[in-house]
């Protein structure tokens, strides 16, 4: 509960003479064996701001490996990265390296890439298509299912067919509109009950498609970010920096994206459960009413992308297309920019990679296209846009590691939040909503685990 004391030998508390502050935690130097427990978690996660220590403790970050990343459903791959029978790539659960791959009998599973017998790992390429995986330090060979089919000289085993050691598997796999989610807990809540209304935002994104399917096999481009995961996922749906930190690039490119993170704007930011939030900026679509001006365009510049989309919806088409994709974070790794997608690979405590690849709609290549090139525009490797964020996730990563002040704060527009009809929590386009969602979700994760 908050206020009471951590558990002797894991830190102490002293008075603060911080207005804002009750107390003051003094960071410790943890014993050997000593746990971050539910009462640390708790003493560092208030309403309107968050400890410091949570984005540089190694030892919270190690807490958070065990309690979110190998506990809760996390967004692995989706199932048109592996299109055929024996089709894999690799993926990975935080720090675990993981093999997507679709069976013979067209399943797709998820397995740990170690081999059972030494730790090795089976599967050295980023992906490819085999009907085996064969460890390259002793030579034992698996299936795609993860059965174990041999191993040299097995009269060392006692002949063949005398081990029973498999590859593992993850505990649970789910998906939702092609996007694959594993969880390496054997219990917990259902994905459909992890996602919750977040579930709607990628239907919305697949609603896009005129054949109602996405196709995310382009590639993935790998950033290196120095810097704690939080504090990227926190940015992703934070609708206050944009006009100052990509400012430059928005007047440079006379883009209209600035105006829609404004005090004047009718988007809204939502906390959508379980951690999820969103930037709702379909008001500001509607307001506008003009199909495709999400995408920076106009109907009669895609005229094949537009007539399929009629084919397949018809009347609600230009609501469809005024509305457009979705801005999305889904806990705890998912985000849906629009046009593009990122997955949050957490490595340590102040090193986090995004993988980043372009949403193409199957069975439009004119629109494809050009969502490409946007999406190598503005998160490639000379990109201008994630350029600019890494820069800002860095400097906060030093910022946090000096001494004072120890928290940082995350009450914007709390006294001016609503509930929509969905009893959502909403704020305004520039509100910490999102940040107020995620911080809620994690500290019941954290604490009541």
């Amino acid at each position: 509960m908050r206020g009471q004391e951590p558990n002797a030998g894991c830190g102490t508390w002293q008075p603060s003479c911080n207005l804002f502050s009750v107390r003051k935690w003094i960071q410790p130097e943890y014993p050997k064996g000593c746990q971050v427990d539910a009462h640390h978690i708790d003493a560092l996660i208030e309403p309107t701001r968050v400890h410091g220590s949570l984005y540089t403790d190694p030892e919270i970050f190690a807490a958070e490996l065990e309690t979110i990343w190998y506990q809760t459903w996390v967004y692995v791959g989706h199932e048109s990265e592996v299109p055929a029978a024996n089709d894999y790539v690799r993926k990975n659960i935080g720090p675990q390296d993981v093999i997507m791959v679709r069976g013979a009998d067209g399943v797709v599973r998820l397995m740990l890439n170690r081999c059972s017998h030494r730790g090795n790992k089976v599967c050295t390429e980023a992906s490819g298509n085999s009907g085996t995986f064969q460890c390259p330090y002793h030579g034992w060979n698996f299936r795609t299912t993860g059965e174990l089919i041999g191993y040299p000289y097995p009269e060392g085993y006692g002949g063949r067919g005398q081990l029973d050691l498999g590859l593992a598997q993850v505990s649970r796999v789910d998906s939702h509109e092609g996007f694959m989610f594993g969880s390496l807990s054997p219990d917990g809540p259902t994905l459909t009950e992890h996602l919750g209304d977040a579930a709607g935002e990628l239907t919305r994104l697949t609603k896009l498609s005129p054949t109602g399917e996405l196709d995310l096999s382009t590639g993935w481009l790998r950033h290196s970010a120095k810097a704690n995961w939080k504090f990227i996922h926190e940015n992703e749906t934070d609708g206050y920096h944009p006009q100052f930190v990509h400012g430059s690039i928005f007047s440079v490119a006379d883009s209209g994206i600035g105006a829609l993170y404004s005090e004047n704007s009718t988007a809204v930011t939502r906390d959508l459960g379980n951690g999820h939030s969103e930037n709702d900026l379909r008001p500001e679509f509607r307001r506008l009413g003009q199909p495709l001006g999400w995408f920076g365009t106009t109907a009669d510049r895609l005229p094949d992308y537009v007539a399929a989309m009629q084919t397949r919806h018809g009347d609600a088409t230009d609501e469809i297309l005024i509305e457009g994709a979705p801005h999305v974070m889904i806990f705890p790794n998912l985000f849906v920019a629009e046009i593009s997608i990122f997955v949050l690979q957490p490595l340590a405590v102040d090193h986090t990679v995004q993988h980043v690849t372009a949403v193409q709609f199957k069975g439009a290549p004119d629109i494809n296209k050009r969502m490409l090139q946007q999406c190598i525009g503005s998160v490639g490797p000379a990109g201008l846009l994630l350029a600019d964020d890494s820069e800002m996730y860095e400097r906060n990563q030093i910022g946090v590691g000096q001494r004072s002040p120890e928290w940082l704060d995350i009450r914007r527009g709390i006294d001016r939040e609503t509930t929509d009809e969905h009893g959502h929590l909403i704020g305004g386009a520039t509100d910490e909503t999102g940040m107020r969602a995620f911080w809620s979700h994690y500290r019941e994760l954290m604490t009541h685990a």
